[in-house]
């Protein structure tokens, strides 16, 4: 499996509309969850932040939303932001367009923030315009440290180190509460914490606005 691990300047000065990172006064990151809510994983999580005093972002899938309410509302509750997945997490590289922008709005009637990351990381300049004009609020997250949670290939503490190695203040951090990450996740995640309480950076959840009432 070939991925970034941190991601090249060269691909951020591709996207310039789409937000890699972020600049705080003194030392933040941010932690952010794809693929939830799960009935298990998710609450896992919560309790690893709260622990540690810190706050997170949560893309969810759509779908995943409407079958775990509770949990969804618990994320919000908490003082977590929360951002659209898409509603079955499509690659918009194997759908044809119009079914991915649908895909999005039936997810944005769940998910309610302009907070979008697309499956995979992959959108297309065009599908961003489209998204655009039917979310004039829409914010694109990407990332600029990928945990590598995702990569069954990948030790528990490999993933661990490829977290604090690559870290910079205002680094947007990628973790997955799924059960395919969980193996690797529920080792790493509660090291990571400790590891940015230890050094005295604030751990922050992106800022989420309503796309509707």
């Amino acid at each position: 499996m070939i991925y970034w691990t941190r991601t090249p300047w060269w691909l951020k000065k591709m996207f310039p509309h789409f937000t890699w990172e972020k600049q705080d006064a003194g030392p933040t990151v941010y932690l952010t969850f794809d693929d939830g809510p799960h009935p298990e994983i998710t609450p896992f999580v919560l309790e690893q932040l709260k622990q540690y005093q810190a706050h997170a972002s949560f893309f969810c899938i759509g779908h995943r939303v409407v079958k775990y309410p509770d949990i969804y509302q618990q994320i919000f509750i908490e003082s977590h932001s929360l951002g659209n997945h898409t509603y079955d997490h499509l690659n918009s590289w194997k759908v044809p367009s119009r079914q991915y922008v649908d895909n999005v709005l039936l997810a944005a009637v769940h998910i309610n923030s302009q907070l979008f990351r697309p499956p995979y990381g992959r959108i297309t300049p065009w599908l961003y315009r489209q998204l655009k004009s039917r979310i004039p609020e829409l914010q694109v997250v990407m990332w600029s440290v990928l945990s590598g949670d995702f990569d069954t290939s990948l030790s528990p503490s490999s993933c661990t180190e490829r977290v604090l190695f690559n870290a910079r203040p205002g680094s947007i951090i990628v973790f997955h509460d799924s059960e395919k990450a969980y193996p690797r996740l529920a080792y790493a995640l509660p090291r990571v914490l400790k590891y940015f309480q230890d050094k005295g950076w604030q751990m922050k959840a992106l800022p989420m606005k309503k796309i509707h009432a």
